[in-house]
């Protein structure tokens, strides 16, 4: 089978990083296609995977991203219809728009709610051959070609199958692993779904650092420029490192949905505050059906301090998570076994797992 794989987000490296070597091990044609990402780029390289890039100035109107989108999926029809590509995968709208116009079949990888992405459900759903959510979506999509299955996006590269923390990563930024330290993560808020969505302002990212700064080292990892007052807390260390230092960490803190989502999958106390909190079912599930993490919408703000204090001032907090942890994984899949076999199989998977 030939099959295309298009990152559009350095998460996405990570998502599908086991499943294209397997497939490729099993004698599959992958070819991978990402955005002029250099931090996606960074981490295919890490991984040894090659890739073709796609060209283009990013722009942050709508405008523009939709003059973006025509470039890039005139590129990908081209490559698909070269290369004779069976099957395109990834949370892509390249893909997704493209395999209606030609032998392409399409499968969507979606872990948001319709709501928060009304973009999307209009003009990348009504093109996908297949949509795959998490079970914590079941019942909450208006399409009706989703898939459910019982794990999560972060499943398929941080399952214990897939991933053991190197406490050695420590040692690479002059942390002790016997120190408390602290990981927290800024957004941009620049994607397509996002819109007016906010997160923490500077003076509450300011309270949050010199609350934390009391009990440990603070490491601020962002996706842009941080304001100045913030800089002699950012992290310098290679993206494919920073699992490792979410793993050891005493807590994770920030506005980001992905990180919180990586930080409690491995047992770490993860509090997020943004606007969209209580609007994306994945990372509810792992709030109120598993403990592992805590939402604040930006006016709870001093709610969360006061939560944080309390791990702060819990010497059992990391075994507890850690426990809570186990629970979660005895509930869940390991991702990348799910797509392997999904694809393989494809399109008679669609009717197995139905």
């Amino acid at each position: 089978m030939n099959i295309l794989f298009d990152i559009n987000h350095p998460a996405h490296v990570h998502l599908f990083k086991h499943t294209i070597r397997t497939l490729k091990q099993h004698g599959h044609l992958v070819i991978v296609t990402v955005k002029d990402i250099p931090a996606a780029k960074q981490l295919l390289k890490s991984e040894s995977i090659e890739y073709i890039s796609l060209t283009g100035k990013k722009r942050d109107s709508l405008l523009g991203k939709a003059l973006m989108q025509l470039h890039y999926n005139f590129f990908i029809w081209k490559l698909a219809v070269n290369k004779h590509i069976d099957l395109g995968a990834g949370s892509s709208v390249t893909i997704a728009q493209v395999s209606r116009f030609c032998k392409m079949k399409s499968i969507f990888l979606d872990d948001d709610d319709d709501n928060v992405e009304p973009l999307v459900v209009k003009h990348v759903h009504p093109f996908c051959n297949t949509i795959l959510s998490p079970a914590a979506l079941t019942g909450k999509r208006k399409a009706k070609n989703v898939i459910y299955y019982n794990g999560t996006h972060e499943l398929a590269y941080l399952h214990p199958t897939r991933f053991v923390p190197n406490i050695k990563t420590l040692e690479s930024i002059g942390v002790n692993p016997s120190d408390s330290y602290f990981i927290l993560r800024f957004n941009a808020f620049k994607a397509h779904h996002d819109g007016n969505v906010y997160g923490l302002t500077l003076e509450q990212k300011l309270k949050l650092v010199q609350l934390l700064a009391g009990y440990g080292k603070v490491l601020i990892t962002a996706e842009r420029e941080i304001e100045p007052a913030l800089e002699p807390y950012r992290l310098s260390v290679s993206p494919e490192k920073i699992h490792d230092l979410l793993a050891f960490a005493t807590l994770f803190a920030g506005d980001s949905q992905t990180m919180t989502s990586e930080a409690a999958i491995l047992g770490t106390p993860a509090f997020r505050c943004n606007s969209l909190v209580g609007e994306l079912s994945c990372i509810e599930d792992l709030e109120h059906n598993f403990g592992l993490a805590f939402g604040y919408k930006p006016e709870e703000f001093e709610n969360m301090l006061d939560d944080i204090k309390k791990i702060l001032n819990n010497p059992n907090s990391k075994a507890e998570w850690q426990a809570k942890r186990a629970e979660f994984l005895k509930n869940r899949i390991d991702t990348t076994i799910f797509l392997v076999n999904f694809i393989e199989n494809y399109p008679h998977s669609t009717k197995s797992i139905q």
